[in-house]
């Protein structure tokens, strides 16, 4: 009688489990810098720096000048 010998296919998912982390890993490491291209952070940061001026500035304010008179 002759056995028939099963194929041992771990090594192969093993290693399609590999590749296919290193597809995401490559994938979500081009997409880290999307953000920066379109110009958001820039203009986000220059509407907190401006925020952060108006909010000095009336911070140095007299109580007759914050209330209008």
């Amino acid at each position: 009688m002759s056995e028939v010998k099963e194929k041992d296919n771990m090594w192969f998912i093993v290693g399609a489990c590999i590749v296919g982390m290193l597809v995401v890993v490559f994938f979500l490491k081009s997409e880290k810098s999307a953000h920066l291209e379109s110009g958001a952070v820039q203009q986000l940061q220059t509407e907190t720096f401006s925020n952060l001026e108006k909010r000095k500035t009336s911070n140095n304010a007299t109580e007759a000048q914050k209330s209008g008179k």
